[in-house]
């Protein structure tokens, strides 16, 4: 925003300069036509014949003023100012030579003098009007290109809005439809589903291997199928900032995959250190850090150097991991587990270690959990109609529970972890996988949240995730055995 405004000076301050430039050439014009014409009432004292003279018409004196140019995208300043203002001055030139040379045939020699100064009167009358034509049409330009500027700036500003949640934007209905054009047979298993950062890949887990799609648009292609881990696939993520993505499998093992320059994928480096199912996993905004939760009841916190390493363990819970989220900060963890609690941990900046900030102890236990902010998490409890909201106390600095939002569940009896809680920043959207259905999420200005769509798949073994822009629900459920998309529209 600073490089724009200083654009917008900087602008303004050429138009100004450029307009200087032209005032000294009409300076310059009208002190060569004073010069002319005295050089013709010399003629005249000298008692040359009038008749023999030359006619000032023939004679066709130039006195013309080189145009400046501005260097500017914006504003075409030449093809604008130069019609209007070159016309004005030829004319009241022209007018200035054609009295002149009438006075020359037809006045007297004692009127000369006199005519000359009131010549020259009227010459400094129309380089005044020249002048205020002049200014009128710098001050209409600089206008001109003011406004341009600001109509520029109103993109950018709106998206600012939407990414920061603080627009003022009114409340507009939305559904998410099926295209069922787009849906792709899918007989095996699918435990997750991710998209990159572009929206123009696509990896789901199915079984234990991960099929690798070209996505356009709603549309899946086929590219590569990747081999690598001995058992089901329960978490995909890709990284946020470099050609990466993290797998975690029932065989306890974690693996980092690369795409090559060949835009085929490959793997890189596999992890071993957990003893039991990865349930959850969650990656950093910078790509040098992802954290995993297990059945074997561990967090691990990894991080990379030149290659990636478990810097610390956690083992404050008393049951299998299911659910993991940092707030935007980045030093906030917070945890569930079928151990019926909530934990939160803070990261210390001296020694990088993660330790534990508070405990909230539940009625009943939940898989998934999601930072909304820094200030705000909400949780699900398995088979609840309703979804918890937690926020921070500014006094005693811990969370505490302030609502239940209403959702639906439908039959929850097999519901196991995976499909994540997801908050969608730019369109305050969160994505809840309850029981049978996928409730969509309005996080409004006020803090309020609002249900307002939930898809039945009339099935608990629902997976899936949505983009980053939230334009598109991608599922894989086992009623259908579709991969399905489902595209963002407003009402």
């Amino acid at each position: 925003m600073h490089e724009q405004t200083f654009s917008s000076v900087n602008s303004k301050t050429k138009i100004k300069e450029c307009f200087q430039d032209i005032q000294d050439q009409i300076e310059t014009s009208y002190n060569k036509i004073d010069t002319y014409l005295d050089s013709v009432l010399s003629d005249s004292f000298d008692f040359i014949d009038i008749k023999s003279q030359t006619s000032l018409q023939t004679q066709q004196p130039t006195f013309f003023i080189e145009m400046p140019q501005i260097n500017s995208e914006n504003i075409k300043f030449h093809q604008d100012l130069s019609p209007q203002l070159l016309q004005v001055i030829e004319i009241k030139i022209k007018t200035q030579v054609l009295l002149k040379e009438q006075y020359i045939k037809y006045a007297q020699y004692q009127k000369i003098t006199q005519f000359s100064q009131l010549l020259k009167q009227e010459m400094e009358q129309q380089k005044f009007m020249i002048k205020r034509h002049l200014e009128n049409l710098q001050r209409e330009m600089v206008r001109q290109y003011e406004q341009q500027f600001l109509e520029s700036q109103q993109p950018i500003n709106k998206q600012l809005a939407i990414t920061s949640g603080s627009s003022s934007q009114s409340i507009i209905p939305f559904k998410y439809q099926l295209m069922e054009k787009h849906s792709i047979s899918q007989n095996e298993w699918c435990h997750a589903i991710a998209i990159d950062k572009d929206c123009s890949t696509l990896v789901a887990a199915c079984e234990s291997k991960i099929k690798v799609f070209e996505f356009n648009q709603g549309q899946l292609k086929q590219i590569q199928i990747l081999s690598g881990h001995q058992n089901w696939i329960n978490t995909l993520n890709f990284m946020k900032q470099s050609n990466y993505f993290i797998s975690g499998s029932q065989d306890f093992s974690i693996i980092i995959w690369v795409k090559q320059a060949n835009n085929q994928w490959i793997l890189k480096q596999i992890l071993n250190e957990h003893s039991g199912s990865i349930f959850c996993l969650v990656v950093n905004n910078n790509d040098d850090l992802f954290i995993s939760g297990s059945s074997d009841k561990s967090i691990k916190i990894w991080n990379k150097q030149n290659q990636w390493h478990c810097q610390q363990t956690i083992k404050d819970h008393s049951n299998s991991v299911r659910g993991l989220s940092l707030n935007q900060q980045q030093n906030i963890l917070i945890s569930c587990s079928i151990d019926y609690q909530i934990l939160i941990f803070e990261k210390l900046e001296q020694n990088n270690q993660w330790i534990i900030k508070q405990k909230i102890t539940l009625e009943q236990y939940g898989n998934r959990i999601c930072f909304i902010d820094n200030h705000i998490f909400t949780f699900q409890e398995i088979g609840k109609e309703q979804m918890c909201v937690f926020e921070l106390n500014s006094v005693n600095k811990q969370f505490e529970k302030t609502k239940d939002i209403a959702v639906k569940c439908g039959q929850a009896s097999g519901d196991i972890s995976l499909f994540p809680l997801q908050y969608i920043n730019q369109k305050c959207l969160l994505v809840n996988r309850n029981g049978e259905y996928i409730n969509l999420i309005r996080k409004k200005q006020d803090g309020d949240f609002i249900l307002e769509q939930s898809i039945l798949f009339e099935t608990t073994d629902i997976f899936g995730s949505m983009t980053i822009n939230g334009d598109y629900l991608i599922t894989w459920d086992k009623i259908s055995k579709q991969i399905q998309v489902r595209i963002y529209t407003e009402q």
